[in-house]
């Protein structure tokens, strides 16, 4: 067994490995970059190690430094977690070639697996059947459009390098495809240093099921059996589970088959993620179930595997590495019960979920029974320089509905402030009849989400249960009332024959109301004070309320034509130039961070003014990048 591990990641994945490590009594050496210096896997680990400024293209993405602290540290082995250089052939040649254990498949398994046009050709020529497509090595745009044409619409052009939903772009009509084979090409090369892409034919009612796969190095080659991770966004999963539902046994058998012979064409060693495309507008069908990738690493959402078989997956990955044999036989592995799991991300969803930044002042995430891997405590900040996630909560259950109950009332209410969170509207989708169901594809979320959004403020329910949770600070301020203007208005007396009454004014979510305490009514959710902020939790969302401010301030709009940077990032793209005319939604830039892109758009037909944006420049929160101005003429 491996002595010392050095794991070449951050966050929850960090933090899981180094858990294993410990129960197995393998020193563990964390790296970190600046914004990381505190963060909890730094805590966590035995020793750490600095590699570079915070943006991961400077530490977490530089090989060389990475190496270089295992060997400072005296660390025997690195385990790359998943993302950032876990499917790179290079580095994990690096690591070997310095003497180190890669804790990961050969070099040669990842680049065999790696390049999706070639991947394909593959697992064509062991029998594993794949979705139809274009593979060729003509890249030019004619060629690929012709292609697209002949395949029929839509069609998914794909980045050959790309992975988590990277480089992906959905095509309806012929029309579109030049504009999105530019910005397909645009982000695959920026995230994978590769602009090239396939085409395939997009299957209408998708399914995306995947089975894990396990390999040593002694010839062996198991199945984990599979994962239903149909319910995503923008080709990100949101929602994960196991067994997938409605599956038969013939059908399990065949694809959990096609997955072992996937691995075996490469002779595959370590953990590993056959990923298969479903048309489930007949149910599961073994004969409409085709290869899309695989992915050479440890998956995000693992846990729903080992909470149905009972493995521990890292400490399969350890063993393996260090030479053993893997620990089970097919035959004595078997699926006990159902787990989902669900991503905490730092997004809103009320604004187009857009990511959020700050301290967490306050993180109360569900406890037993309920898994939760992350890799933050409250006070620690979510940054911008990496993928927003916060946590992963995972339930397990004899069954799929109790499983799903049981997570959504893990889910409806933990709490977290002031960064906004996706957890109203996980605790909708967990709860939304087609999904209780399992009648879900791909585009649940887009075919739902307008019942899957959790309302910009709580029920009138929630405002009495603030108002009667901030009535101290109304009362503790008469004094200031009777002396001098108040950060807040109340009226407060009593009339001949007539009920008290006190009211006093909160704000949340951009509204304001007046609330009258001793007037009766249902009062609901859970409700606690951080700060000046009075927190509130309803249905899985959380909301700050504060006594209102009415001090005569006020603040600009899309009305006024101001292009507000909405968060840190970075600029991708400018695509007006000062002085042109531009049409309401006509995208005028693009801006890049916690690894997603967000564009921005004219509010109204107008001309571009007061043009700052420049593209690679950074920008910080509520900047304005430009000015649209009404056109005087078309008025």
């Amino acid at each position: 067994m491996l002595t010392s591990l050095l794991i070449a990641n951050r966050g929850e994945i960090a933090c899981r490995i180094i858990r294993t490590a410990r129960r197995l009594g393998i020193r563990t050496v964390a790296v970190y970059s600046d914004a990381d210096a505190d963060a909890l896997h730094v805590r966590h680990a035995d020793e750490a190690v600095h590699i570079g400024p915070s943006p991961a293209r400077e530490s977490y993405l530089v090989g060389d430094r990475i190496i270089a602290a295992a060997r400072a540290s005296g660390a025997e082995a690195i385990h790359p977690g998943y993302g950032f250089l876990s499917e790179n052939a290079g580095f994990a040649q690096a690591v070997i070639d310095a003497g180190l254990i890669w804790v990961g498949p050969d070099p040669a398994s990842i680049t065999a697996m790696g390049l999706k046009d070639a991947a394909k050709k593959l697992m064509q020529d062991a029998g594993v059947p794949t979705t139809p497509g274009y593979l060729g090595d003509d890249q030019s745009d004619a060629r690929l459009q012709a292609e697209a044409d002949a395949i029929g619409y839509p069609v998914l052009i794909k980045a050959v390098a790309g992975g988590g939903g990277k480089g992906m772009r959905r095509v309806d009509a012929a029309a579109d495809f030049a504009d999105a084979l530019l910005s397909c090409r645009r982000e695959a090369a920026a995230s994978f240093g590769d602009d090239r892409v396939l085409i395939e034919k997009y299957i209408l009612s998708p399914r995306h099921i995947e089975v894990q796969v396990f390999g040593d190095r002694h010839g062996n080659v198991v199945h984990l059996f599979e994962r239903d991770c149909s319910l995503q966004r923008r080709h990100q999963k949101v929602i994960e589970e196991a067994p997938a539902p409605g599956m038969d046994a013939e059908t399990r058998g065949a694809i959990c088959a096609a997955a072992v012979r996937a691995a075996k064409a490469v002779d595959y060693v370590g953990a590993g993620t056959i990923e298969f495309i479903a048309d489930a507008s007949a149910g599961l069908r073994a004969d409409r179930i085709w290869f899309m990738e695989m992915n050479t690493r440890l998956q995000v959402e693992h846990p729903v595997t080992e909470e149905i078989t009972g493995v521990d997956l890292v400490e399969w990955q350890l063993r393996v590495a260090s030479g053993e044999p893997l620990p089970m036989r097919q035959e004595d592995l078997a699926i006990n019960g159902h787990a989902v799991e669900v991503r905490l991300y730092a997004e809103d969803p009320i604004r187009g979920f857009l990511p959020s930044v700050g301290v967490l002042e306050l993180l109360d995430l569900p406890g037993a029974p309920i898994r939760v891997e992350t890799g933050v405590a409250e006070g620690d900040g979510i940054s911008s320089f990496y993928d927003p996630m916060i946590a992963k909560l995972i339930a397990h259950a004899p069954d799929r509905a109790a499983a799903i109950g049981r997570l959504a009332d893990g889910v409806e209410w933990m709490r977290l402030w002031p960064v906004a969170s996706n957890a109203g509207f996980l605790f909708r989708a967990l709860r939304h009849p087609a999904f209780l169901a399992g009648d879900v594809t791909t585009a649940f979320i887009a075919d739902h989400q307008d019942a899957l959004m959790p309302p910009p403020v709580p029920d009138a329910g929630g405002w009495k249960l603030a108002a009667l949770g901030l009535i101290g600070d109304y009362e503790d301020g008469l004094g200031a009332l009777l002396n001098g203007p108040a950060p807040w208005t109340a009226i407060e007396g009593f009339r001949l024959n007539q009920p008290r009454r006190s009211a006093i004014a909160l704000s949340c979510g951009g509204e304001t109301r007046v609330i009258d305490v001793w007037q009766g009514g249902e009062v609901g959710g859970a409700s606690q004070r951080v700060g000046d902020d009075l927190v509130l939790v309803e249905g899985g969302q959380t909301y700050g309320f504060r006594l209102a401010r009415f001090d005569g301030t006020g603040g600009g709009g899309a009305s006024d034509g101001a292009i507000l940077s909405p968060m840190p990032g970075r600029i991708v793209s400018v695509d007006v130039a000062e002085g042109q005319a531009v049409a309401k939604g006509q995208k005028l830039l693009v801006l890049e961070a916690m690894k997603m892109e967000q564009a921005l758009i004219a509010p109204f037909d107008g001309i571009v003014a007061d043009l700052k944006a420049v593209a690679g420049a950074q920008v910080a929160e509520g900047i304005t990048l430009a000015r649209v101005e009404k056109d005087a003429k078309a008025e």
